[in-house]
């Protein structure tokens, strides 16, 4: 057994010079981040160094560090033509990360491609990410399907992370974070519910920042939704980044401590202090080794009880 998290971020030097080589936005100038919708950003060269980087896993007590390509920068969202060679970069560098480093798989969801997509999971990765708002009615999940159901083929599992920010760009740098990236995976979260999970049946998916607290609103759903309330769906997941106690608790209340898994979005975060998020060292255990296995693998062979 290992210590997991299933939410990372780690450029390599293939997919900065990548980004370099583009001069519309996405776009590196040096360290400074160029994005639609989002104020230019400044990246520390310190967390993106791959030594260091796992180090500070190692350090963290993590047996796997699983890391993904930063899907609010929007490659995803490109046409194909633009996507493919930072996509080749990005899974180039993944594929080469030092221990503990592992990697979720990424693509082009403009013009899908599962042919690509296949090939590129061979090359050892975990499952595939998608941006949130790829997967936010029932025409993202037609478009998508063909990818999805490469995973289900495969019994590997999808991440859904927020993606670009359709903001303002003269807003507060913390606008993007705090407002589109969690409408996006609330979206998300019944998005799956409403045309996903029956399209989909097989599949394991964790949703990225608890699901933009999506779960907490089982009581209006019960009252305004389909009457069933939001339910436990045992391959559905939740990972922890940038949340902490309050909200971790009562998620694990609303869904089982089985649905939580631990996840940092390091290095825009850090990782709790608290493993357990203060619910136990049983909490600690589900969270952050036996969930983070069940999502990967479909084992379910150390499942514990809930909080519920």
């Amino acid at each position: 057994m290992t210590d997991i998290d299933v939410h990372q971020h780690l450029w390599s030097p293939a997919l900065v010079a990548a980004l370099r080589s583009r001069g519309t936005p996405p776009f590196l100038g040096g360290w400074t981040l160029f994005l639609d919708g989002e104020p230019p950003y400044e990246i520390p060269p310190a967390d993106h160094d791959v030594a260091r980087r796992a180090e500070l896993a190692s350090a963290d007590g993590l047996g796997r560090a699983l890391v993904s390509l930063s899907a609010p920068i929007g490659v995803e969202w490109l046409p194909s033509a633009e996507a493919r060679p930072l996509l080749d970069a990005y899974h180039q560098g993944a594929a080469a990360l030092p221990v503990p480093c592992g990697a979720w798989a990424a693509a082009c969801v403009r013009d899908i491609d599962a042919k690509a997509a296949a090939e590129d999971l061979d090359r050892g990765f975990v499952g595939l990410q998608l941006p949130a708002n790829a997967l936010a009615d029932a025409v993202g999940y037609a478009r998508c399907a063909p990818l999805l159901d490469l995973l289900e083929e495969r019994d590997l599992p999808l991440f859904v992370h927020p993606g670009p920010a359709a903001g303002d760009s003269e807003g507060p740098g913390w606008w993007p974070a705090m407002v589109p990236y969690v409408q996006q995976m609330h979206s998300a979260w019944f998005a799956f519910r409403a045309f996903g999970r029956a399209r989909h049946p097989r599949l394991r998916v964790c949703f990225a920042l608890l699901a933009g607290l999506a779960a907490l609103h089982g009581e209006r759903f019960g009252a305004r939704g389909d009457g069933g309330g939001i339910g436990v769906d045992p391959n559905v997941f939740v990972e922890t980044s940038s949340y902490g106690p309050r909200a971790v608790e009562a998620i694990a209340r609303a869904l089982g401590t089985d649905a939580v898994v631990q996840g940092s979005d390091r290095p825009y975060a850090e990782p709790p202090k608290q493993p357990g998020f203060g619910l136990g060292g049983e909490a600690a255990h589900a969270f952050r080794i036996a969930n983070p296995r069940r999502l990967l693998t479909g084992d379910s062979h150390d499942r514990r009880s809930s909080i519920r």
